[in-house]
């Protein structure tokens, strides 16, 4: 699967524990222990690693730094909601590889990016804090968000993780809800507020533009033919906005690079998908790159959204496809100067 991306941290990573190591990952509830001296972990869904959660992640890796310990990220894959919803999933703002870079850029050193099945979801939340806090982690501090819920049921709460932590030798503690201009931060609002192209809100709320990014793909080149070649990244998850847009290409160059973006299904030439295809402005002229825009094919790049130029249409053929790219173009430019 290709990543989705949401942009990197605003803060460098900080110095790792006396014996960290890079970012170390785990998938499964059953294994050895991750780190037999102990760690500051902390758990959530983490989609789109918004303020909030940086607010949380921060804390953990803080903790963990005054302790001399690793700090530990608990996630799950797909979403919760993603596995009891696979009919009608939520709107998903970041995929699992960009999550972990952006994790790793923060400074966290182990991440639990668990499977979430049928067999994690009969786990109660008593069985979620032996298995998974105790025996893989040996958690000596564990922090959450507000209203955090686990287990069977949703049946654990700060209170259940606190009350069999003190059994079980951790601290459990939770940081109290973030809000700004009187808003919580939340991925429902962002989502909200990317579905209508408000990029604003959704940067302030995620503490650094929207982005999703990924290595580019072949695709039909169907847009060559056309006269607007495109760098394809998928997405693979169902995305939280869909549409044409004006864009900045990250990652092609020393700078970033004007940009028309479809990000949809492709209703005209019957895709299903979600694919996002970015039409760099005048690269082929561009005197540093060569003049066939194959060379960007298996390259990492960052699509970052900055307005909305209208929804997908299915048009009465190509023609009439390319004319409105076109318009696409010459608005995106403007927008982009």
């Amino acid at each position: 699967m290709h990543d989705g991306y949401t942009g990197e941290s605003p803060k460098n990573r900080p110095p790792a524990a006396a014996g960290a190591q890079m970012l170390r990952l785990f998938r499964d509830i059953d294994g050895p222990a991750m780190s037999p001296q102990g760690c500051v972990a902390c758990v959530g869904a983490f989609d789109g690693l918004h303020l909030g959660h940086q607010a949380l992640i921060e804390r953990t890796v803080e903790r963990a730094r005054d302790l001399g310990l690793p700090a530990a990220v608990v996630c799950f894959e797909p979403l919760p909601r993603e596995f009891f919803s696979p009919d009608d999933p939520p709107p998903r703002l970041m995929l699992p590889g960009a999550r972990l870079r952006m994790l790793d850029a923060m400074g966290v050193d182990i991440v639990g990016q668990l499977r979430f099945n049928k067999r994690l979801t009969q786990l109660d939340a008593v069985e979620f804090i032996g298995r998974i806090l105790v025996d893989r982690l040996h958690a000596c501090e564990v922090w959450v968000g507000p209203d955090f819920r686990f287990g069977r049921g949703r049946g654990g709460d700060i209170t259940v993780l606190r009350e069999h932590g003190e059994r079980a030798g951790f601290i459990a503690a939770a940081i109290e809800p973030l809000a700004l201009d009187g808003e919580r931060v939340s991925s429902s609002v962002i989502r909200n507020a990317l579905s209508q192209g408000d990029f604003a809100t959704a940067a302030r709320l995620l503490g650094r533009p929207y982005a999703i990014g990924g290595r580019v793909v072949r695709g039909k080149q169907l847009g060559r033919k056309l006269g607007f070649p495109t760098a394809n990244l998928r997405f693979g998850k169902r995305p939280a906005l869909q549409g044409i847009y004006a864009t900045w290409v990250h990652g092609v160059a020393d700078r970033p690079w004007p940009s028309v973006s479809s990000f949809g299904t492709r209703p005209t030439v019957d895709g299903v998908e979600p694919l996002l295809e970015a039409h760099l402005f005048d690269w082929n002229s561009h005197s540093a790159v060569e003049s066939d825009d194959g060379d960007l094919y298996g390259k990492r790049i960052d699509v970052e959204f900055v307005a909305k130029l209208r929804d997908e249409e299915k048009f009465d053929g190509l023609d009439a496809l390319t004319a409105q790219m076109e318009r696409d173009a010459a608005a995106a430019r403007t927008l982009l100067q």
